[in-house]
């Protein structure tokens, strides 16, 4: 990665992500993890606070170093353990069947490949295991969804690659999921082409 995507982007998803607004969002993303878990795009673990009690453990896969020394505070009071366990979302080190729940936030819209790292989601998560979610992307409005593509462009160079017009339940369908669970709605005090939501579960068969 460039000095920009390196240094800069971890620092500005770091506080764009982490505000006091999205906090409750969180914590619905997060409420029903249990078991060993695995976190796609771990960034500076804004979800840390938010793993409930009845998590046991939490692979974080994120590949930048300045996300993982951001993540510092957070990762020494956490209630549970977590490690660094990969890299790229897109190809885990992990074996078939090995994780109970999966989670990401504000992930799939970055990963160059979504459709490729939810396929290794599902392969790595157990037989009717959940992968929670909270992420944006295409609004459900055509009008929202021209501004969207017109600001895209610009969204990607300025974050990271980050895209503003995947469908997120299109990505976890065709990757082999079944969504069990889904709000769809956007974000309150934020611009719409930014905050086309979609919160919810879905389950590897």
């Amino acid at each position: 990665m460039g000095f920009y995507e390196d240094q800069v982007v971890p620092r500005i998803v770091n506080v764009a992500c982490g505000t006091k607004l999205l906090a409750p969002l969180r914590a619905r993303a997060c409420a029903d993890l249990a078991g060993d878990v695995l976190e796609i795009g771990f960034g500076s673990g804004l979800n840390v606070p938010f793993y409930p009690a009845a998590v046991t453990s939490v692979s974080a896969v994120e590949p930048a170093d300045l996300g993982w020394r951001l993540a510092r505070r957070r990762l020494d009071a956490a209630r549970v353990p977590v490690n660094r366990s990969g890299l790229d979302g897109q190809s885990l080190p992990f074996a078939d069947d090995s994780y109970d729940a999966a989670l990401c936030t504000y992930t799939l819209c970055t990963i160059p490949d979504a459709a490729a790292a939810l396929r290794e989601v599902r392969r790595v998560l157990k037989p009717g295991g959940t992968l929670r979610f909270l992420e944006h992307g295409r609004a459900p409005d055509e009008g929202v969804r021209r501004w969207q593509h017109r600001l895209e462009p610009m969204q990607k160079r300025l974050f990271g690659g980050c895209h503003l017009t995947r469908s997120v339940p299109d990505l976890l369908t065709s990757a082999g999921f079944t969504v069990t669970e889904l709000d769809a709605f956007y974000q309150p005090g934020a611009p719409k082409p930014y905050s086309a939501m979609s919160l919810g579960a879905a389950t590897a068969p």
